[in-house]
């Protein structure tokens, strides 16, 4: 294997790192079609706001999601679409028998 391609290689694997905890996974499924704060998003998944703002700062890092600030709260939305179909796809696989 070449350098590229393991760059490339690894590369998809921190995304799929980024992708690698039900909470994140929630967190995609939440502002698929609508933009939420972070205090909209704690109080929807249970968690404190430190945590919360942890597995945003692993989505934004993986330019998943993006936070857009408007006055004193960042509300964040999906960047990134097609993720949502690689949900449906580890949905097929799980389903499978």
């Amino acid at each position: 294997m070449n350098n590229d391609i393991e760059k490339e290689f690894l590369e998809q694997a921190e995304v799929f790192k980024a992708l690698a905890h039900p909470t994140r996974l929630f967190i995609i499924h939440a502002v698929k079609d609508k933009k939420l704060s972070v205090k909209e998003l704690t109080e929807l998944v249970g968690v404190d706001i430190s945590t919360m703002s942890k597995h945003l700062d692993i989505l934004k890092k993986n330019k998943i999601i993006k936070g857009e600030k408007v006055k004193n709260f960042i509300y964040y939305r999906l960047m990134i679409p097609c993720v949502l179909e690689f949900m449906h796809c580890a949905n097929k696989v799980i389903n499978k028998k």
